[in-house]
This record gives C-alpha cells, sequence and structure tokens, in this order.
C-alpha cells in the first residue's frame, strides 16, 4: 500500500460503531481519528472533530442501528467534515438501518430507505460503502456511488472449513432464495426454503419447508436475524423434517426484544454472524466474525481506485 496514498486517509467512528471501527483503522493501518462528543442535559449532542481534516479523504464508519441518534449522529458528522473542508467524505455503514422500509408495502407510509439516502446525500456524503443490505435496490436511491459488499467473503470460508459431510443450503423465506441458491453455488449442493406467512411485522403464522432435508446438516443464510422468530421456526421445522444439523448465518445480529433466548433454546447447534452491530449479551451458540479487514481492504481499493467487485467472486473462493 502506498505511504503517500494512506497518509491522506482518515477514519472516524460515530459511537456506536467505536469498537469496529477500531479494528478497522488497526488493519488499514493508521490510528483512529480523535472525535468528542459533548451531551447536553436537554438530550442535545454535538460531535466534533478533534484533528485537522481539511484537505482529507475521510471515512465516517457508524452503523444506523436504533435509536436514531446514531443516524443522526453520523449526519452531523458528515456536514462537520463538510464544513471543515473534507476533500472527500465516505460513509462507512455496516448496518443500514431502515433497510426493511425500502417500498410502500400498504397506504400513507414512508419508504424511509430512501428518505435516508436523501438525508445523506444532502448533507454531503459523496461515496457509501455497506454491506449485505436487505434490498439489493437501495443502491438506487443513492445518486452517489455505493459500494455494497457482501459477507459472503468471510461466510464462505468458515463454512468450507466446517466441512460438513451432507451439506444443504437453506433460505428462511422465499425473498432469501437468491441468497441461498449463491451460497449453494458456491458450495456445489443444493438448497432449500422455508414459506412463512406473517400475521404482522415481527409475527409468523407458519412456515413451510420446500425441499428435502432428511439426514442433512442444514445451514440457513440470511442478512439479519431480528426478534429470531423466522429462523428459529425454521430450525425447528427443518429439524422436525429428519435433519442432522441446522447452523445459521446471518450478516447484522439485530438481536431485539427475545430473541437471544429464543436462539439459546432453539435447534441451531450454531448461529454465525458478524460484527456490523455489537451484540450486548453473551450467547453460546453465536459466533462472530469480524469484517475490520474486509472493510479496510474495501477502503484501500477505493482509495487507489482499484477493482472491488474482483473480491465477491463466490465461486473463486471455492479455490
Amino acid at each position: 500500500m502506498s505511504l503517500k496514498k494512506k497518509s491522506y486517509v482518515s477514519i472516524f467512528s460515530g459511537r456506536e460503531s467505536r469498537y469496529l471501527a477500531e479494528k478497522i483503522a488497526s488493519s488499514y493501518g493508521i490510528p483512529l481519528g480523535k472525535t468528542e462528543v459533548t451531551e447536553f442535559s436537554d438530550g442535545e449532542f454535538q460531535p466534533s472533530f478533534e484533528e485537522n481534516i481539511r484537505g482529507r479523504d475521510v471515512f465516517i464508519i457508524q452503523s444506523t442501528i436504533a435509536p436514531a441518534d446514531n443516524f443522526m449522529e453520523l449526519l452531523m458528522l458528515i456536514d462537520a467534515a463538510k464544513r471543515a473542508s473534507a476533500r472527500r467524505i465516505v460513509a462507512v455503514i455496516p448496518y443500514y438501518g431502515y433497510g426493511r422500509q425500502d417500498r410502500k408495502d400498504k397506504p400513507r407510509v414512508s419508504i424511509v430507505a430512501k428518505l435516508s439516502a436523501n438525508l445523506l446525500m444532502n448533507t454531503g456524503v459523496q461515496r457509501v460503502i455497506t454491506i449485505d443490505l436487505h434490498a439489493d435496490q437501495i443502491q438506487g436511491f443513492f445518486d452517489v456511488p455505493v459500494d455494497h459488499v457482501y459477507a459472503s467473503n468471510i461466510f464462505v470460508p468458515y463454512l468450507i472449513k466446517l466441512d460438513l459431510p451432507n451439506l444443504v443450503l437453506a433460505s428462511p423465506d422465499t425473498g432469501g432464495t437468491r441468497r441461498a441458491a449463491s451460497y449453494a453455488k458456491a458450495m456445489n449442493t443444493s438448497f432449500v426454503i422455508s414459506y412463512k406467512h406473517r400475521i404482522k411485522p415481527n409475527v409468523v403464522g407458519e412456515i413451510r419447508l420446500i425441499g428435502d432435508v432428511k439426514g442433512k446438516d442444514v445451514v440457513i443464510v440470511d442478512d439479519i436475524i431480528d426478534t429470531a422468530g423466522t429462523i428459529t421456526r425454521a430450525a425447528e421445522v427443518i429439524m422436525n423434517e429428519g435433519a442432522n444439523s441446522v447452523r445459521a448465518f446471518a450478516t447484522h445480529p439485530v438481536l431485539s426484544g427475545e430473541a437471544i433466548d429464543r436462539i439459546n433454546e432453539s435447534s441451531f447447534t450454531e448461529v454465525v454472524v458478524t460484527d456490523t452491530i455489537p451484540i450486548k449479551r453473551n450467547c453460546e451458540k453465536i459466533t462472530v466474525l469480524s469484517t475490520a479487514d474486509l472493510f479496510a481492504e474495501v477502503i484501500h481499493r477505493v482509495q487507489n481506485y482499484k477493482s472491488i467487485s474482483s473480491l465477491f467472486n463466490l465461486n473463486k473462493q471455492k479455490v
């Protein structure tokens, strides 16, 4: 890596993603930039950069998870960088919050994924780096470049090391079919689909399985585990259909409500996630893989105008 080019890069973080940003900066080879947040008694806060960023390429790392203050803090850091004369401002958003609200699924609701894209662009962001968006079309909500990377670069090598003898991939719902098919192709195996019917948001009424899992070691792949209701129900159905074991691989561990309790009590042998969102409570069944090296490599390639898509050829990872 060119020292000259590296010297123009500054990596900063919002408070919620500092744990990950420190690892990304270390992997990239520079210290994490200094920021400070002043909190006022009425709940307002004011983030600031505590070092000179004039003329620098500033990468700001922040997952926009709940509460909304995390998204607001990212916007404020972008605005502060613009006013401090940064040369380029890139938002690194490991978990793109509100990504599930990417369309109007009923009358008189907001398309918040588009709204948040507008806010980021209007504030001054010039590029976005994120991983495993809930819907690929969110990239089209931006009028600036979006580098959409994939956790498959982390998950597939781990899955290969497991060396499961009768591997079958699975999707927890019909919307994840494409993801399961990609992993199945990379692993040269078949996949099955769980069909779910939702009574209301976060509440699943019935799950049925399309495909044969008898005697198989099943791996469910998904982008988000929120309440863990769907995925643990799918695991139960899969085991009832005669599977030897069932695991889950999911990029973003939202893990709201009773999710961790559900996973602890589930049929899963293991649930593998990444560190895009911090896990607040220990769970023996959960394995966390880091995205730090992946994001550091993407930042390096962005900075040096190198191909990013070449990182994410699933078939090449099997070699």
